[in-house]
């Protein structure tokens, strides 16, 4: 199984085949409403995360969506995974 660490925005757009442990706790502090975006950084309970690129990687996976009020949703393939 490959990572979507180190790759540009096209290689990892769709891809969910690297997701984290981690990736997954992030997956489902969404799925609780406790995250939030602004630009491209994702706070989880109102602080940066830690991983600053995480939010981005998600997006392109097509893991998450942000609208234009911050809000984070789960998307119908993050949804899937969680529940696999």
């Amino acid at each position: 199984m490959g990572t979507i660490w180190n790759t540009t925005d096209d290689d990892i757009e769709g891809r969910t085949d690297g997701v984290s442990p981690r990736d997954r706790a992030v997956l489902r502090a969404v799925a609780a409403g406790r995250c939030q975006m602004t630009g491209h950084r994702l706070l989880v309970d109102g602080r940066d995360c830690s991983d600053q690129f995480l939010g981005r990687r998600l997006q392109l996976a097509g893991l998450i969506t942000a609208d234009g009020a911050k809000t984070v949703a789960l998307t119908r393939s993050a949804t899937a995974l969680l529940t696999a």
